[in-house]
């Protein structure tokens, strides 16, 4: 009998949970939520789409950023790495750490400040990233090519305009 009366209450309960929530906010809040969730899904197919590809050249996507940024930039602090990648600092600096050990990149203390080490490629980081980052452009392009030339850089402006806004309003 007892068991009798508690599937009676789950029931009950599962029936009052099982209904959708009803709909609390607006329209316009409405078609924020929507667009949160199209820019999340869109950025996790994307990033699981380049990590794979990336790890091809026997990388991490963040351990890509490093050698990329290093190549396009040339020699950085540590803190402008940290600041160019959108990581923290200790994120850097275990992702150095592992380059440093494949021999990709190397540490090297700044003469104009002691405190300041800048990261630098090594000939074998150079050649690595000299060798795969065509290869990285052209796979890009080819995600990108469900939109024309024009609607991804009206996809680029608007994106950094709404970037822009919710980040730090001195930048």
């Amino acid at each position: 009998m007892a068991q009798t009366a508690m599937k009676k209450q789950a029931s009950s309960l599962a029936a009052d949970t099982d209904a959708p929530a009803a709909r609390s906010w607006s329209e316009e809040e409405d078609v924020s939520l929507r667009l949160w969730i199209a820019l999340a899904r869109c950025y996790l197919t994307f990033s699981r789409e380049v990590s794979v590809r990336v790890g091809e050249y026997g990388l991490t996507l963040p351990q890509f950023g490093v050698l990329e940024a290093l190549h396009h930039l040339g020699p950085l602090a540590l803190g402008e790495l940290a600041d160019k990648l959108l990581v923290t600092g200790g994120n850097v600096t275990f992702v150095m750490d592992r380059l440093e050990e494949q021999g990709l990149v190397y540490r090297d203390r700044s003469d104009e400040d002691r405190r300041v080490v800048m990261a630098k490629l090594t000939p074998d980081g150079r050649r690595l990233i000299e060798g795969s980052f065509p290869k990285h452009a052209v796979f890009l392009r080819g995600l990108m090519d469900e939109l024309t030339p024009n609607e991804q850089q009206h996809l680029r402006r608007l994106l950094k305009k709404l970037g822009k806004s919710v980040g730090d309003p001195d930048e």
